[in-house]
């Protein structure tokens, strides 16, 4: 199976058409506030009509209000919610409120994180493995942090997964080859600064990506 990517925290027409031109499978809006990527609902309907069947489009929340989730699944026309910082519980109850394919994140740093997917089952479509930030980071991802890849040689995934945390055009390759990853997920890889992305940074991932 080819490997395919995600381009997170699009902002901008430029880079958006960067991530469709290179062939990126799905592209990802931010609705976080305190995300220097986050998106008003005008902006992500714009992105979405220009993206139209080109890629799928991935709404990112970290524990949400289901009102936020409603509202942006309607203005960016998503076909996924991606939820950080939810329980199992919470993470089925907006997967049915949204009425789209449901991603969760999971955070992780040890071996012991990953004991946490089996309960995502049954709440979730896909899981996304990230790394985790510290305790005091004022985001769950996005931040260039990744975690020990070797923790999922060999794992068996309870759902459908993707691969997230730390990459960019330099490690993807390895990224892949040591995880098994068929789905991978880049945000300040791809920047020159804070959720300022960059289009040639861009188009070298997909590139790299489309070679696996």
């Amino acid at each position: 199976m080819p490997v395919t990517a995600k381009i997170c925290g699009l902002s901008t027409p430029d880079t958006l058409d960067a991530a469709l031109a290179g062939g990126a499978s799905h592209v990802g809006f931010v609705f976080f506030p305190r995300s220097p990527r986050h998106l008003a609902f005008d902006q992500a309907a714009a992105l979405a009509a220009r993206t139209g069947e080109r890629a799928r489009r991935v709404g990112v929340f970290v524990d949400p209000a289901d009102s936020l989730v409603v509202e942006a699944v309607v203005a960016a026309r998503l076909d996924a919610i991606q939820l950080h910082k939810v329980t199992p519980a919470r993470a089925a109850a907006l997967r049915r409120t949204a009425g789209v394919e449901s991603w969760v994140a999971l955070a992780v740093k040890t071996a012991a994180d990953l004991a946490a997917a089996p309960a995502y089952a049954g709440a979730a479509d896909r899981l996304l493995y990230d790394a985790k930030t510290p305790d005091d980071a004022a985001l769950p991802g996005g931040m260039g942090v990744r975690f020990d890849w070797r923790l999922l040689e060999g794992a068996r995934h309870p759902l459908p997964w993707a691969l997230s945390g730390g990459l960019d055009a330099g490690n993807v390759a390895e990224a892949a080859m040591r995880t098994g990853a068929r789905l991978v997920d880049v945000s300040s890889g791809v920047e020159r600064a804070p959720g300022v992305k960059d289009v040639d940074k861009i188009a070298a991932f997909l590139q790299r990506v489309a070679q696996l």
